[in-house]
């Protein structure tokens, strides 16, 4: 995600700290280089145009100049500019769906025809049920794609949501006023209705969303946008609020775009909030959307309080409660290494989360080199799985003829089997400073003990 704005941003951000007097000169070449590293990234030009006037204007002002730490400063002047920009510090409360309407409260999803709107509906049918406590019932208005209906059912499954079961021969209007029926009678709190997407917008595809927008009342009505669309999502944003009242945005594929402009143009172009970004094909890849942690993803400062929140959300907290009691005792096996790689894969794996760290910890977070990393995890699994028991809560009873043994029922060679039980020994090392409230050198320790990191 914003893998080449973030790269320029960061050089950008260590030039600008170590400057301590900032002149004219200098000011202009930062800028030069954020408007390039803007415009790369596919940030619409009017966007591009006023964020480099604020960020000029706050530049020479007494706040930065006066500063003892100019360019410090200055960081912080771009990190709040960029915030603005993609809707500013209070953007978290207009961003929150506003379901407080009489039950069901009923979300419309619109977009176009491939970006990701039914696999959205079930992304967002799980973020309900799991973090708002909400009875969600779905259901797909789309007649025309074959298989729409049995997609949204599936996804909908998986996301352990309730499906309204509909038949492409009804009309769109007659689907979603059985599904709201239903829904009242069964006492649902959220009505979540898929609509058929088109490969371009069409006066056909307008009239019809128009009409059940009117029918239905919605409390939310959501674009979905594939946001490596670049500026042409921008675009269609743009033209579909002109004829639908939308109240907020979804950005589909974010980890797909290295560049990232749309999530900047979007809202500015708009006027209109983001609410979540989709990263991944997994349901649980539905993130809110809060624009100063974003910003800071993109200068390369990581967003930290992500990373906690989705540990709230995905590690399960008896298991963690476990560990700690045997890292207490001194005890940590074969056995919770291999859990502790169950809970980083839960947590949406590596690229997930050196996505969410500082740009120090990024150095290989590429695709391929992460590919590699995710299948490195998978053999580690495996050869512990190939071990036995007392195997795993002894491996130092692994001398040469055991390790042929399990490296031969993994199907790895013994001297990858040798690199894992070294990561083991640096996770275990790491564990006991943990203990003792060592926090930066167990910091120093994660860095070389992640595949892909050193």
């Amino acid at each position: 995600m914003f893998d080449t704005l973030t790269q320029r941003m960061t050089r950008i951000v260590k030039t600008l700290r170590g400057e301590a007097r900032l002149t004219e000169a200098n000011t202009q070449q930062m800028l030069r280089e954020v408007r390039l590293a803007l415009l790369e990234a596919d940030v619409a030009l009017p966007v591009v145009r006023a964020l480099t006037a604020r960020i000029k204007e706050k530049a020479l002002g007494a706040e930065v100049l006066d500063s003892l730490t100019p360019g410090q400063a200055l960081v912080g002047v771009v990190q709040r500019e960029l915030t603005a920009i993609m809707g500013g510090d209070d953007a978290s409360q207009t961003a929150e769906l506003q379901l407080a309407v009489k039950a069901p409260a009923i979300i419309l999803m619109a977009g176009l025809q491939g970006a990701g709107k039914t696999t959205t509906a079930g992304k967002l049918a799980k973020f309900l049920r799991e973090q708002q406590k909400k009875k969600v019932l779905t259901v797909s208005c789309d007649i025309y794609r074959p298989a729409a209906m049995a997609q949204l059912k599936t996804v909908t499954e998986q996301a352990q949501t309730d499906y309204f079961p509909a038949q492409a021969e009804q009309s769109v209007l007659e689907i979603a006023q059985a599904a709201l029926n239903w829904a009242q009678r069964h006492y649902h709190d959220v009505l979540i209705v898929d609509t058929a997407g088109r490969l371009g917008i069409d006066t056909a595809m307008m009239q019809e969303i128009a009409a059940l927008h009117a029918a239905l009342n919605p409390a939310e009505t959501l674009f979905v946008v594939d946001a490596m669309l670049g500026q042409d999502a921008v675009n269609t944003a743009q033209a579909f609020n002109t004829t639908l009242p939308l109240t907020g945005i979804i950005l589909t594929k974010l980890d797909g775009d290295a560049r990232g402009g749309a999530a900047l143009s979007v809202r500015h172009v708009t006027g209109l909030p983001i609410k979540f970004v989709g990263v991944g094909e997994k349901l649980d890849g539905l993130e809110t959307f809060h624009p100063d942690r974003m910003a800071r993803r993109i200068l390369g400062m990581g967003d930290l309080f992500a990373l906690v929140e989705q540990a709230q959300h995905k590690v399960d907290l008896q298991a963690a409660q476990q560990l700690a009691h045997k890292v207490k005792q001194g005890n940590f096996t074969l056995d919770d290494f291999k859990a502790q790689l169950a809970q980083m894969k839960n947590m949406g794996g590596l690229s997930s989360l050196l996505d969410k760290l500082p740009a120090q910890f990024q150095a290989a977070n590429n695709p391929q080199k992460m590919n590699q990393a995710e299948g490195q995890v998978r053999r580690m699994e495996g050869m512990i799985n190939a071990m036995t028991p007392l195997e795993r809560r002894k491996p130092e009873l692994l001398k040469a003829s055991r390790k042929r043994r399990v490296a031969t029922g993994a199907g790895v060679q013994v001297q990858e089997l040798n690199r894992m039980l070294a990561q083991y020994d640096q996770m275990r090392t790491m564990m006991k400073k943990l203990k003792g409230g060592n926090l930066a050198s167990m910091m120093r320790s994660v860095k070389g003990m992640l595949p892909g990191m050193r």
